[in-house]
Parts: structure tokens; C-alpha cells; sequence
């Protein structure tokens, strides 16, 4: 899987990037209340990104199919370690540090498979459920470029709220236009029509810094045709400060080979901690790029296809080529939610 290489402001080496209800139950999950100005600092950056009215004009299926994975667009510059292209192959400027470090999987990437299977590295899904209308490839442009990359509708106050990655809505200072969700994408169809964004929004680590442990985004999408998008779809719960270490379900629609961005694929294993340069939790799974903001899940049905989500799809290292990172949904992620859900 491609990965696109991020900043760690802290760190000398650089990472590659890549329906239940919400009972009180559910929220309950969160184990505790987030600093007293840790509201207000996100609410400060939850700035309107609008995407353009025509937007789902523009997407049309013949667009959606030849969009490519994020990573395949020269994105990044890494401080120390020379320029770096994004594309097939992957070419980085001499540096023996940059060697180390793999392309993020930006875009869609979801590998999905039967419910007797207890573990997958990343397979088409086939057990269908509410995962497959909640999970969706999102698309959007970025330097004049069509890109995509995955997402998901969670319960939320306003029904309109999905979650996907920090570099999917904002990358190197730049927020995406032309921003869409598409649910249940399979191949060009758009079954359960296009969502444009009416904003997007990411926590404040990310955007201040990129800062890899945050690489969290979230889109507040327009009603279509009078119906706003979790009434159309349904929404995934979505839980915060969980247990390390337990059985997850990774969802996306990678793009790059061996896959095509078509289908929904899926990763399901144990999640383990990130032993290098992040506090993010690992998975194993072979999703290319574009599986970038695809869902994590704990407690996942296969049989339902619910869950409650907990992570995205976000990056991985050049030097284990088949492990996904995503981002622990701390106090952070949640108020970021919280704040959304609410617009």
C-alpha cells in the first residue's frame, strides 16, 4: 500500500501516511471528561470549509472511477529529508532516513469477507450489513487534482456527520474542494447518491502541525433531495478511550494495486501499539492508498455489519509494508465529534 509521509513534530523521523445507534450505553465508552480549554481550542478551529454547490456535478461516474489514491499526487516536502513524490513507484530524494518511511494510505481502502473468517489482510466484503451503506469512498480535489479516499456515517445529532482522516480533508496547509461522500460506492454507482460537504474539520494537532497521532477529520454533509444522510443510510456508533489490544474490523476502498477502488475491502485481527514513532494502534492489513479514513471497529457483528467505530485508516511505515496505523480516539477525537455533530 502506498503511504504519504508525514510530519512528526517531535520525532526525527517521519510516518508514511495512507448501523448501530449511539446509545448512552455507547457513550458511556468514554472513559473521561477532556481538559477544561480543550473545547474551546477545537471549537476555535472548526473553521467552514465549504465545497461548492456543484459539487456533485462534477463528480460524475466516469470521475469517480479515474480519481486516484491521494498518495499518488506530489503532496509533501519532510524538513531534512528532501522532497518527496508521491506516485508508482514510490520516489524519495537521497536520504537514508527517508528510505525508511512508506506513503500513507490516504485513500479508500476497506477489505471485507465472510463472517466465518476470523482474520483478513484485506478481502473484498461479502457479508453485506449496515457496514456496507455506512462505509463509502470520498472524493475530492486537491491542486487541481481528483483524488479520493474513505469514510463513514456515524450517529450524530445533526445525521449528517462523517468520519474520515486529518489528511483527507486537509494536507500541508490546504483544505480539499470539491468534497463528497459517496456511500455503498461500488465501480462508478453511487446507490445511495452523493453527499457534498457542507464543511470539514479536523482537531487542532493536525491542523496546527499534522502531527500523526491526530490525523482525525471529520465532514458535516448537505441534505440531499430533502433527507439528511444517516436517515438515507444509517450511522455507526462511535466510542473513544477504549482498551488497547482488542479485536478490530478495518474498513476501505483502496485504489492502488492489487486493488482498484471498486469494492469495499476489509482487515479484521488484533490490534496491537505502535512500537516506533506514534501512540497509534496497529493493525495487519495490506490496504493500499485510498483506504485512507476508512473505519476501525471494535465489537463489530460481522453477521449486522455494526460496530463501534474507533479509529481510521491513517498511515503505515515503508519497512512493514503490511500494517495499517490508525489513531487512538482519545478525549481529543471526541470533542472533535462532539463539536461537529452539533453544526
Amino acid at each position: 500500500m502506498k503511504r504519504l509521509i508525514a510530519r512528526m513534530s517531535t520525532m526525527l523521523a517521519g510516518v508514511a501516511l495512507a448501523s448501530a445507534a449511539l446509545t448512552p450505553q455507547a457513550a458511556a465508552l468514554s472513559a473521561s471528561a477532556p481538559a477544561p480549554n480543550l473545547a474551546a481550542d477545537i471549537a476555535s478551529r472548526l473553521v467552514p470549509q465549504t465545497v461548492s454547490a456543484d459539487a456533485t456535478d462534477y463528480w460524475t461516474p466516469e470521475r469517480m472511477r479515474d480519481a486516484v489514491e491521494l498518495d499518488k499526487i506530489e503532496l509533501s516536502r519532510l524538513p531534512d529529508l528532501g522532497d518527496v513524490r508521491v506516485g508508482e513507484p514510490m520516489s524519495v530524494a537521497p536520504s537514508p532516513a527517508a528510505d525508511l518511511l512508506r506513503l500513507p494510505r490516504l485513500l479508500p481502502g476497506l477489505g471485507g469477507g465472510g463472517s466465518d473468517a476470523d482474520e483478513s489482510t484485506g478481502s473484498p466484503w461479502t457479508d453485506g450489513g449496515d457496514v456496507v451503506a455506512t462505509a463509502g469512498r470520498v472524493f475530492f480535489t486537491i491542486d487541481g487534482r481528483d483524488a479520493s479516499c474513505s469514510g463513514n456515517a456515524v450517529t450524530s445529532e445533526n445525521k449528517s456527520t462523517v468520519i474520515t482522516a486529518g489528511h483527507c480533508v486537509k494536507y500541508q496547509g490546504s483544505w480539499h474542494s470539491d468534497w463528497v461522500f459517496v456511500p455503498a460506492y461500488h465501480d462508478g454507482k453511487a446507490p445511495y447518491g452523493e453527499w457534498p460537504a457542507a464543511s470539514t474539520h479536523t482537531t487542532p494537532q493536525w491542523d496546527a502541525s499534522e502531527d500523526i497521532n491526530y490525523d482525525i477529520g471529520a465532514a458535516v454533509v448537505r441534505s440531499v433531495g430533502g433527507q439528511r444522510l444517516t436517515d438515507v443510510v444509517g450511522g455507526q456508533g462511535i466510542a473513544f478511550n477504549q482498551p488497547r489490544g482488542q479485536r478490530a474490523y478495518a474498513f476501505g476502498y483502496p485504489a492502488a494495486d492489487p486493488y482498484d477502488g471498486s469494492r469495499l475491502i476489509y482487515c479484521a485481527g488484533t490490534t496491537f501499539d505502535d512500537f516506533l514513532f506514534s501512540n497509534d494502534l496497529g493493525l495487519n492489513c495490506d490496504m493500499t492508498g485510498g483506504s485512507s479514513g476508512g473505519p476501525w471497529f471494535v465489537g463489530f457483528d460481522p453477521l449486522r455489519g455494526i460496530g463501534m467505530q474507533n479509529s481510521v485508516n491513517s498511515f503505515g511505515y515503508v519497512f512493514l509494508p503490511d500494517v495499517m496505523f490508525g489513531p487512538y480516539f482519545g478525549d481529543t477525537a471526541r470533542q472533535l465529534y462532539e463539536d461537529v455533530q452539533n453544526r
